[in-house]
Order: structure tokens, then C-alpha cells, then sequence
């Protein structure tokens, strides 16, 4: 019994951190997207500008 309960707490241990790295990838991932969106926006309004 106690083998079979350790065994189920390494188990939500590891799913927790296996959840917790997607999660991070995801927000980075994210992160990224947004500066790129943003820093495609200013090029366009600079080049409505430059015309």
C-alpha cells in the first residue's frame, strides 16, 4: 500500500511540473507573438507616414 501511494505522489508531482513547463513555453510563446504584432504595427504606421 505505501509503495502504491508513493508511487501515485511521484506521479502528480511530475505531471504538475510537466503542466507548469507547458504553461511557461505557452506565455513565452505568447510573449513573443505580441512584441511581434506590435513591432509590425509601428512599421506600418511608419511607412503610412513616410507617404
Amino acid at each position: 500500500m505505501k509503495t502504491t501511494t508513493t508511487l501515485a505522489a511521484i506521479a502528480a508531482v511530475l505531471l504538475t511540473l510537466s503542466a507548469c513547463a507547458n504553461t511557461i513555453r505557452g506565455a513565452g510563446r505568447d510573449t513573443a507573438n505580441a512584441v511581434n504584432a506590435t513591432q509590425s504595427a509601428g512599421q506600418d504606421v511608419d511607412s503610412a507616414a513616410s507617404y
